[in-house]
């Protein structure tokens, strides 16, 4: 199976670390994993301002690009549901390549049929749900599926988990407030858990909560799904 990495605009810029884990894990798990150096942004930032007519190139390329491969394994299901819900929409001739994306953790648990990946984390974690996943990709419980695997981990329930964090991209700029409230109320509620880390399954959500939880000193970190299930004894997150 030909596998490709889609590593998207804020794990590029910000965090390529995710991708790098995202990378390490699939070759622990016997799978090649290429990355194509003609990707781009999906067009979700385009499409979500209303600038559908500047999104349809890029979701062009997204299909010229990602075509050649039998499975597209992106970090992010936010640009997860954008290419899957929004690519065919804009390009019909894009439905082929979309159909063949996968959130990390469809495609290891619906894919390759694995929930333990080897990994191992010794600390108190907590799994946000963050709304792309939940409401759009509909991922269900697999995050926490493979992370409940994970050896050494004190995996805690987070209360009102299905809440929104209030990033929702520009959201968070044109509603700042309701958007800081919101994060408030994730945060009170991560402080409650006593976790040590905060995961899931978009930076961009981890990004929002995490200077929530810089801020007041919470002594909560942040780290994406990915880190979690690459770590081992040997080489840890």
């Amino acid at each position: 199976m030909k596998v490709a990495l889609f590593l998207t605009c804020v794990n590029d810029t910000m965090y390529p670390g995710t991708g790098k884990a995202v990378v390490k894990l699939l070759r622990r798990l016997g799978h090649d994993v290429d990355f194509p150096a003609g990707q781009t942004c999906c067009g979700q930032m385009h499409l979500n301002t209303g600038y559908r007519a500047q999104a349809l190139p890029l979701v062009k390329r997204f299909a010229e690009t990602f075509e050649p491969y039998d499975a597209v394994v992106t970090p992010s299901a936010s640009c997860g549901a954008m290419i899957r819900d929004w690519h065919p929409k804009l390009a019909p001739r894009a439905a082929g390549v979309a159909s063949r994306v996968h959130e990390l953790s469809e495609f290891l648990v619906d894919v390759l049929g694995v929930t333990d990946v080897g990994a191992y984390f010794p600390h108190r974690v907590t799994y946000h749900p963050t709304c792309h996943s939940l409401r759009m990709l509909h991922v269900g419980d697999r995050p926490l599926r493979l992370l409940r695997e994970v050896r050494g981990i004190d995996l805690v329930d987070l209360p009102e988990a299905a809440e929104c964090c209030g990033f929702g991209g520009t959201f968070a700029l044109k509603n700042s407030e309701v958007s800081a409230a919101m994060c408030a109320d994730k945060v009170t509620h991560v402080r409650e858990t006593r976790a040590e880390a905060l995961c899931a399954a978009d930076n961009s959500c981890l990004m929002h909560i995490g200077g929530a939880l810089s801020r007041t000193r919470a002594g909560v970190r942040t780290v994406h799904l990915a880190e979690i299930l690459a770590s081992t004894e040997e080489d840890p997150a």
